[in-house]
This record gives structure tokens, sequence and C-alpha cells, in this order.
């Protein structure tokens, strides 16, 4: 016989505080265990002595000194014609408290619970209690949910819309019970009239900190679809945008990737602690984006966890799911990795009690020709870089490039020079073209 973490010896009952103590370490960490009197720690059986009301006062230590009870087997058995009283407990209801205290079983020791550990098995255990998104909207109805949002949603996924009542069902987000809360921040008329929370705050600073004047604030409020679009329309609203020629369309190219920082602005709505209320910020500086949301990592999470493993675990599943139909949301976790691999220098961190997203400024973004004069159209435009990239270009060679007329060429050439941008040096093939601003 060997002990293990679900098995413990006792020689005597002199030991019966230390075998209270090793039922709760057992339970917080297998919910269930034996626990044999009569046996050394090394397996060698001796047998104990056993009077009329032992097993009864072996009961009534475990019932008054461990929270919350439990009612074990306990029973006098014979092993090696040697009396012994074997316990066989088992209890879900972690944590488990013997004399006050939390214990946990690490092989055959009993190890304190520090005050984190505690918090974390307390949150293990009520994890699906946990899940704002999945409580019922209290006084919302099917009169809150809007029909045209929730079509729109279902045409995106190619399922046939019935009815609100089907429709929602379908996505987990309506029962017997009533509308949820996700139902409501996901296709509510006006989500505000029943959280506040949902509020997305932006800003944009002259300087390096939130202490410098700001130029700009804007709150938004509205369904999460809503607020996820228009924090990505403010920040390119306020990021230098430049530009890159693939073939002949014209690319817009952002100094910070844009798929990476819609990226984070999705995740910061899809794994926000909705319970907080407090609104999700963005906040752009000379130097940075900085995108924060309420609510440290899931599940005790680790910053090393989501930067090293492919890990999915999710505050919100509902939120999530939705997400997931219409591909704004990976399952498997892979987001952060995403936003890694196309801005390396992003940074992730813990703040009191938020997740903070930090994107670097380029300022200047890559491949993107400057100072180019904004009072052009699309072709001027795609005309100007050509002649920056080569300025002894020919009219033909620019037809040829641009798989339009010489004589489309010509004209546009002429508006270039009409609006003082373009002038051209020399009459002969030895000229070239001056760019003017």
């Amino acid at each position: 016989m060997k002990e293990s973490e679900t098995l413990e010896f006792k020689e005597s009952l002199t030991q019966l505080k230390k075998s209270i103590i090793s039922i709760v370490a057992i339970l917080n960490k297998h919910k269930k265990g034996q626990l044999i009197f009569g046996v050394k720690d090394t397996g060698s059986i001796i047998g104990i002595s056993i009077g009329k009301t032992t097993l009864r006062d072996v009961s009534k230590s475990i019932s008054d000194y461990i929270e919350p009870k439990i009612y074990p087997s306990i029973k006098e058995t014979i092993l090696e014609n040697k009396k012994c009283i074997v316990v066989d407990f088992e209890g879900k209801n972690i944590p488990y408290f013997a004399y006050g205290r939390a214990y946990v079983r690490i092989a055959d020791e009993d190890k304190l619970l520090s005050s984190k550990e505690l918090e974390s098995l307390i949150l293990k255990k009520n994890k699906s209690k946990l899940h704002w998104d999945k409580d019922i909207c209290l006084n919302a109805n099917l009169k809150d949910i809007s029909k045209d949002k929730l079509m729109s949603f279902v045409k995106s996924i190619n399922l046939q819309y019935i009815s609100k009542e089907n429709i929602l069902k379908k996505l987990k987000l309506f029962s017997s019970k009533g509308i949820t809360n996700s139902a409501i921040i996901l296709f509510g008329k006006q989500p505000s009239k029943y959280f506040n929370l949902l509020n997305l705050r932006c800003a944009v600073f002259s300087g390096l900190t939130k202490d410098s004047d700001f130029i700009d604030m804007t709150d938004f409020e509205g369904d999460l679809f809503h607020l996820i679009e228009e924090a990505e329309k403010y920040i390119l609203k306020n990021i230098n945008v430049g530009m890159k020629l693939d073939g002949l369309k014209r690319v817009d190219v952002p100094e910070i990737n844009k798929s990476a920082f819609r990226e984070a602005i999705i995740n910061a709505f899809c794994h926000r602690d909705y319970s907080v209320p407090q609104e999700i910020q963005i906040a752009i500086f000379k130097d940075r984006i900085e995108i924060l949301n309420p609510g440290k990592l899931y599940a005790n999470l680790t910053i090393k966890d989501i930067l090293t493993k492919p890990v999915s675990e999710r505050r919100n599943p509902l939120i999530a799911d939705v997400l997931h139909r219409i591909h704004f949301v990976e399952k498997w976790g892979s987001g952060i990795g995403k936003i890694r691999h196309l801005e390396p220098s992003v940074k992730f961190e813990e703040i009191s009690n938020f997740f903070l997203v930090t994107f670097k400024r380029n300022n200047t973004p890559q491949d993107t020709p400057q100072d180019t004069p904004q009072d052009l159209t699309k072709l001027e435009t795609i005309i100007l870089l050509k002649i920056k990239n080569n300025s002894k270009i020919s009219r033909t060679q620019l037809a040829e490039e641009l798989k339009i007329s010489s004589d489309t060429v010509k004209e546009y050439l002429e508006k270039l020079k009409s609006k003082k941008v373009l002038i051209r040096i020399g009459k002969t093939s030895a000229g070239y073209w001056k760019i003017l601003r």
C-alpha cells in the first residue's frame, strides 16, 4: 500500500486533526478520496484500538471541523488481521475548509492554499455561473430586439429568417426564461437602455500621456457591432494613412496594420468583463495607440499563456459564438498570434482590473509616398506616383504600365500641370518631369 493524491494513511486517532486537513486537501484537488487509520505512511499496517464511540467521534470531528459539511462513509475493517478504520469521502462543493483554512493535495502532502490560489479555485467552481452574457436581461422582451439587425445578421451567415424568437433560440440567446444580456448588446434596438457600460470612449492626445491636452474626445453608444466599426473608423481617422500601388489600384496603408488593431478591438468587446460598469477606451498618442478593456485575463490565464499557447478560455461564450459565425473571431484562440504576426512590437499588459493592448505608431507607413497632394483624383495620384519613381518616364510608358490610352495619359498630365503639381523640363526625349508640390 502506498499513499497518493487520493489516499492518506494515519497511524492513530491522535492524528485526527491532520486527518481532517488531509480530507479537505484531497477534496479540493480530486473531490473524493480515502483515508485509513491504523497504517503507517510507509504502508505498513499496524492496526488501531477501536472503542464503542470511536467511529462516532471520528464522524463528529469531520462534521464539526470541515466546511461545507460532507457525509463520509466511516467503517471498521480488517487488514492483515488488524483492525483499521476506513473513511471514504467525496464532495463537489469546493472549496472545502478545515478549521477555517483551505488546503490542496500535492502528491502525498497537504499544502495551505494562498489567497490567489483560493480565488482561482472559487472562480473555477463558479465559472459556469460567471458568464454575464448568459444571464437573463430583466424586463427585456422581444420588442427590444431589432428585426433589421437580426435579418442582416442571418443573411450574412446564410440562415433563413423566420422570426426573432426562432433565430435567437438558434443562437442560444433566448429561452423560456427570457432574453439574455448578450441578445440585447448584439441585436438590441437601444442597448444603452439596459446597459450604460456598453459605451465606447475614444480620444486623441497631443502628447505622450493623458496629462497632455486632448485634440479630440468622442463617446459612442450602440450595439456591439456598431461599436466595433466606430472604434475602427476612429483609429483610421486619427492615424497616418498613406498609399501604395497594386497595379492600377491605389491601396491605403495605415501606419498600424488595420487587421491587427481590428482584431484587438474585437477581442476587447468579445472578452471584456461586462459585469464591470466601465466603457472600453481607445487612446491615441503621438507614439502609440492604447486599447483598454475592463477585466483581466479570464480563468487565471497569464500573459505568458496567451503569448505561448493557442488558449481560448472564453468569458462570454455566447458573444464569442455569434462573432465566430461571422468570422470576427476564431474559436481556437488564434487572435493574439495574428496580432503579433502583423504587428510584432505590440504589447499586452494587465493593469489593475484592466487588459491593455498597446500598438507602437510608425508615423511613416512603409511603402507610403509622402507629401502627396490631397486635391488629386485617384488616377492623377497614381500617375504622379509613377513619375516620382521615374522622372524620365514617357507618356507611352505610362500608358502601357497603367493599361490606358496615350490620349488619356496626356489629358491627365495636362490636368496635373494646370493644378501646378507638375511641369516638363525639356522638350526632347532627354527631358524629365519635375514635381512642384
